[in-house]
């Protein structure tokens, strides 16, 4: 099912909540830790390329990748404004194609959980294996299932100057799917509103899940870490981060 199609024009809007510089510099002490200090980088469901400028600017060359063609190209109009020299592929994660490799990969705002087939996570983990540098980097974040069952069944409604929207999520604990139908009511310059109507699903995998999928896809598990820190997952936990290396590409 397509997601952020209409709705992408007023993503920025109603995700304003989400500090996306500091979970840009999060994310780059991360890469800096690990030696990746220049170089490609590959921003995995880009969206409207908030991180992807944020790690531009840092002075990393990048590429984002996203199946969606609306919010690619509120990407772009940031680029225009930006002058950032950024490369933005339409391409879905299960079978993205690059024209060499890349220093690392990574992906933010939970764009993993979209893959709800375990099958297609570990294909997703073997083309980031394919791609990267030897001992590239990969870093990626996932919301927790136990994000998820806090949720459970429930509406989210919030009305604001620039519109309103309605949340109405579901939890299938039996399938460790979570879905949530989106209704936006954006309101123009002209003070007419149009409606926006889009259903999204996630899945919650188990830090073990991850790391046999990693295992499956030839890539190396390093660490994991309750996210915005370094501490160690807890079953707590609402977002986590994985950080994996490439494995089996010989070094010059």
């Amino acid at each position: 099912m397509d997601s952020y199609t209409g709705f992408a024009e007023f993503y920025d809007l109603f995700m304003d909540n989400i500090p996306y510089e500091e979970w840009s510099n999060y994310l780059i002490s991360l890469l800096k830790e690990y030696n990746v200090n220049d170089g490609i980088v590959l921003d995995m469901g880009c969206g409207t390329g908030n991180i992807t400028e944020f790690l531009a600017r840092a002075g990393y060359d990048m590429i984002g990748i996203d199946n969606s063609e609306d919010m690619l190209m509120e990407a772009m109009n940031k680029r225009y404004d930006s002058g950032l020299d950024i490369l933005y592929l339409c391409q879905d994660m299960r079978d993205f194609e690059l024209y060499g490799t890349v220093a690392a990969a990574v992906s933010i705002c939970d764009s993993m959980n979209y893959i709800i087939d375990y099958n297609d996570l570990v294909k997703v983990f073997s083309l980031v294996n394919n791609y990267l540098d030897p001992n590239g980097l990969f870093i990626f974040d996932l919301n927790t299932i136990h994000k998820y069952e806090t949720m459970g069944d429930c509406t989210i409604a919030e009305n604001r100057e620039t519109g309103s929207f309605i949340w109405e999520n579901s939890y299938f604990p039996d399938k460790k799917l979570n879905q949530y139908d989106l209704t936006i009511f954006a309101k123009d310059e002209d003070e007419r509103y149009t409606k926006f109507e889009e259903t999204h699903i996630q899945r919650g995998y188990t830090l073990d899940e991850i790391k046999s999928a990693l295992t499956e896809a030839g890539l190396i598990f390093i660490d994991s870490y309750s996210a915005f820190s370094k501490n160690p997952v807890s079953e707590n936990d609402e977002r986590i981060y994985i950080i994996a290396r490439e494995y089996g590409k010989a070094i010059n």
